[in-house]
């Protein structure tokens, strides 16, 4: 790929957005190569985890406003309405190829991470950033809505709707610092640090078994949205009792009994 790198250390991939001279701008070229990262990430069973990041000076500026990328898929032979409208698919996409990816990804964030470059760090699962990173939902600030890309669903769940709607409509820029204030973070690190501290929590999250990350992720995303406690409880009846089928749960009580770590079994 031209623009995405993918490393991997044991259950670990680390992905790098590569364009480093445009802030790792969301060119069309970009955009769909994550997406077809994060698409593979999903049915790779080999990867327990996955970390996010931007190489050089930032995670990722946003849109690409200075051009000279192809168009979107499917773009071609459109009128100026039917371009567009593909262009913003292609990113859209993109974000739920990340928040549906049965891995459960970290963003690792310095430097810029507004308008696209926010929407992407909101659309993970876990966020650790630099005291000086910088965020924004700036959509606002070149005469569009702040809606975009996820942002109006998954800010004001992470936030809190108060809190959301006035970074949506003032569209000022926001440090690492309040992110974390606001409870955006899970990890305030120094420059530099970023990446190792999301590796951490990566491995953290790898020391569990296949199903039980698996059905987690699922599970609480799926429950953000239960229309009642209820609702949440019957889905979480029913993941805990298909759970016991793997054979883990024994194997965790064993291990605890002979005071060792568990050896998952596959799930």
């Amino acid at each position: 790929m031209e623009f995405v790198q993918v490393n991997r250390a044991g259950a670990i991939a680390t992905v790098t957005m590569n364009r480093p001279d445009r802030l790792n701008a969301l060119g069309t070229t970009l955009v769909g190569e994550l997406k077809d990262t994060f698409t593979s990430l999903h049915r790779d069973r080999d990867v327990a985890a996955v970390v996010l990041h931007g190489a050089g000076r930032g995670f990722c500026a946003g849109a690409d406003l200075q051009g000279g990328d192809p168009p979107a898929p499917d773009a071609d032979d459109r009128g100026q309405v039917g371009l567009v409208y593909r262009a913003q698919e292609h990113l859209a996409e993109t974000i739920l190829a990340i928040r549906e990816c049965d891995k459960p990804v970290i963003a690792a964030v310095h430097g810029a991470a507004v308008g696209g470059g926010l929407a992407l760090a909101l659309a993970c699962d876990l966020r650790v950033a630099t005291r000086t990173a910088r965020f924004g939902a700036v959509f606002i600030r070149v005469g569009l809505s702040s809606c975009d890309v996820g942002v109006s669903y998954l800010l004001p769940r992470i936030l809190g709707a108060t809190r959301a709607a006035e970074l949506m409509l003032t569209g000022r820029h926001f440090s690492g610092e309040e992110a974390d204030r606001f409870g955006m973070l899970n990890a305030l690190v120094d420059e530099g640090a970023e990446v190792d501290a999301a590796t951490a929590l990566a491995l953290e999250i790898a020391k569990n078994s296949e199903y039980g990350i698996w059905m987690t992720k699922r599970g609480l995303w799926a429950n953000l949205d239960a229309p009642s406690l209820r609702h949440a409880i019957e889905l979480e009846n029913r993941t805990q009792v298909l759970g016991t089928f793997t054979g883990n749960m024994r194997e965790a009580t064993i291990a605890f009994q002979e005071k060792r770590d568990p050896q998952w079994k596959p799930m």
